[in-house]
């Protein structure tokens, strides 16, 4: 893996993976939310109108410089899910 250019967020990096990418984030404390998985989208509203028509509940956030738009959605096991549209 490689280490790639990541916004001035918490301690941790971002990394390569064979055009996959791992973030890690360093943490002495485990806020909700803190483990998920995430799947990049090409067109973050149209998947969330998506979702919210098939009655899930999607929770946006606002944009964030050099990471993107992001929602999170619950999977039905109770799995936490990233959608990002990176900017």
């Amino acid at each position: 893996m490689t280490q790639l250019p990541r916004p001035d967020l918490d301690p941790g990096c971002w990394l390569d993976a064979g055009g996959q990418q791992v973030h890690l984030m360093e943490s002495d404390t485990h806020p909700p939310g803190a483990n998920h998985f995430a799947i990049r989208v090409d067109d973050i509203d149209a998947v969330v109108t998506d979702l919210q028509r098939q009655g899930l509940e999607v929770h946006r956030i606002p944009l964030i410089p050099g990471v993107g738009h992001q929602a999170f959605v619950h999977d039905p096991f109770g799995n936490l899910l990233e959608l990002n549209q990176p900017d």
